[in-house]
C-alpha cells in the first residue's frame, strides 16, 4: 500500500494541499497530515504512519524536508521505515528506496550521518582535553569549599555533629556530606 504524509510549518496561511495532491497522484492511498516543524519529534500524525507501517507498504513524500530537517533524524525515521518492512520514496528528488539505487543512496546518507556524529565526538574530545590542559573540568560546581568540606568531614568523623546537622548547618542535602565522608572513610561509625 502507498501510504502518503504531507506536512506544513504552523505558519499561518500554510496548507498542504498541493503536497496531498501530488501524494494522490503518486498512487498514495491513505495520508497523514501534520502541521508541526519538521525539527521536532514529537509530530503525532508521523508516529501513527510509523505506527501503520506494514511489510510492502511505500511511505511517500512530496519532498524530502517534509518529512525531517535534519539528516540525523531522517535516518532514524528510515530505520523504523526499514524495521517495519516498508520501502520510501520522494517525488521530488526522485529517491526510491524500492530500487538499488535508492537503496544505496539511502546507506550514503546514513554513512554521512555516521561521519557526522564521528567529528562532532572528535571535536567534543578535543574541547574537553583542551579545557583540562587550562585547568577547567567539567560538571557542575561544589557546593561546599575544600574549607567547608574539610571542615564538615572534621565535625562527623570526630563525632561532634551528625550527618543531618552538618548539612543543616551548610545548606546542603545529607546525601552531599555522606558523599564526602565516603571519600575519607571513618576511623568509628557515624552518626547519622
Amino acid at each position: 500500500m502507498l501510504i502518503g504524509y504531507a506536512r506544513v510549518s504552523k505558519s499561518e496561511g500554510q496548507d498542504t494541499s498541493a503536497q496531498v495532491a501530488a501524494l494522490k497522484k503518486a498512487g498514495a492511498k491513505r495520508i497523514f497530515e501534520d502541521k508541526a516543524s519538521g525539527a521536532r519529534w514529537d509530530r503525532p500524525e508521523l508516529q501513527r504512519l510509523l505506527d501503520h507501517l506494514r511489510p510492502g507498504d511505500v511511505l511517500i513524500v512530496w519532498k524530502l524536508d517534509r518529512l525531517s530537517r535534519s539528516l540525523r533524524d531522517l535516518i532514524h525515521i528510515m530505520e523504523q521505515v526499514h524495521a517495519a518492512g516498508a520501502a520510501f520514496r520522494s517525488l521530488t528528488e526522485a529517491i526510491d528506496t524500492t530500487t538499488a539505487a535508492g537503496r544505496m543512496l539511502m546507506q550514503m546518507l546514513g554513512s554521512i550521518a555516521e561521519f557526522e556524529r564521528e567529528i562532532i565526538r572528535e571535536r567534543t574530545r578535543a574541547g574537553l582535553a583542551e579545557a583540562r590542559r587550562h585547568g577547567r573540568v567539567g560538571g557542575r560546581r561544589h557546593k561546599l569549599s575544600p574549607e567547608a568540606r574539610a571542615e564538615a568531614v572534621e565535625d562527623i568523623l570526630s563525632g561532634r555533629k551528625t550527618i543531618a546537622r552538618v548539612a543543616r548547618a551548610y545548606g546542603v542535602h545529607p546525601s552531599t556530606i555522606s558523599r564526602l565522608i565516603q571519600k575519607e572513610p571513618p576511623k568509628r561509625p557515624i552518626r547519622r
